[in-house]
């Protein structure tokens, strides 16, 4: 039986932890266990005010926004349904732990598992870490990798550490670098891509990103590392930071990423899967940023997995 409580009005300041988020994720993670229909529901009724005005649920918080959140009946967590410590997929992420201190964790996430759950999927690596660490107060994400992406995630275990970090990104300071296996010769004049991405939503309920004038300005720089027969490995920095942006881009350019499944060609995908590649060849390689506690310029690096590593072992060198 399912137990309901139901919460109080609620007055909140926006400070610079939420500068900039949009209004619905922000009450999806004020209204943990509330449906993501009822949210958006409450948003377009006009119950949640941001200023005591009426909002869209795309609207982006400022600092020192007031939002009035109305009171909703949440259904109590139910712990049995939390992902045990135990569970395979859980217990791999403590092997996959690169660096821990006070302040941080830096994971090497495995590629197939999702940073959080939603959207179908039960739990992620946040709530697997949480279930691994029931004594840690706060545990939260500094930033996102696709589910199929692996390599470098940064974890806070302190509001003041996510916030320190949550600058940096705001401040494009932090930089990341990836390693994608892409199709074809990369031209070596393609250094940097810039072009607009736009999400759109087709027939099917499927969301992709695609380059579109009407987008959000986007912008990834580009290394050619290995040049190989039909494929370039190449070193991705994303400037800016939009859903699929490093994806896209390598499509956009004419180099699809090897084995993705929304932005690839079916030729090359199987020429890849017939030498044993059987995920998206996208890894987070390494992210440079100043820690949180010491303000030192810190660099964490992953190492390719073997599926990854052993495809390009397979490949011939131009």
């Amino acid at each position: 039986m399912k137990t309901e409580i139901s919460t109080k009005v609620q007055m909140v300041t926006i400070d610079e932890d939420h500068f900039e988020q949009r209004i619905d994720n922000f009450l999806l993670t004020k209204l943990k266990g509330v449906p993501k229909s009822m949210v958006y529901r409450i948003v377009r009724k006009g119950e949640v005010r941001v200023n005591k005005k009426r909002i869209k649920p795309e609207y982006k918080l400022q600092i020192g926004d007031i939002v009035r959140i109305p009171p909703v009946r949440v259904a109590e967590k139910d712990y049995r349904t939390a992902p045990s410590a135990n569970l395979s997929q859980v217990a791999q992420l403590e092997e996959r732990i690169i660096h821990e201190d006070k302040h941080l964790i830096v994971l090497n996430k495995p590629a197939g598992i999702a940073v959080h759950g939603g959207s179908g999927v039960n739990f992620g690596v946040i709530e697997g870490l949480r279930s691994l660490r029931p004594q840690q107060k706060f545990l939260e994400l500094v930033h996102r990798l696709d589910r199929d992406t692996s390599g470098v995630l940064l974890v806070a275990k302190k509001r003041s550490a996510l916030k320190h970090l949550h600058d940096q990104l705001r401040k494009k300071t932090m930089q990341k670098d990836y390693l994608a296996l892409v199709r074809g010769d990369w031209q070596a004049k393609d250094k940097v891509v810039k072009a607009p991405l736009l999400k759109i939503t087709l027939k099917s309920g499927e969301r992709i990103v695609r380059v579109n004038k009407e987008g959000k300005e986007s912008e990834t720089r580009y290394k050619i590392m290995q040049r190989y027969r039909g494929a370039t490995l190449v070193k991705a920095s994303p400037v800016t930071g939009r859903t699929h942006q490093i994806r896209v881009h390598c499509q956009y350019t004419g180099h699809a990423i090897a084995c993705d499944d929304k932005y690839s060609t079916q030729q090359f995908d199987d020429s890849m899967k017939a030498i044993g590649l059987n995920r998206l060849f996208l890894h987070a390689a390494e992210l440079k940023f100043i820690h949180p506690d010491s303000e030192v310029t810190t660099i964490v690096k992953a190492p390719l997995d073997d599926v990854l590593q052993n495809t390009l072992d397979k490949l011939k060198k131009a």
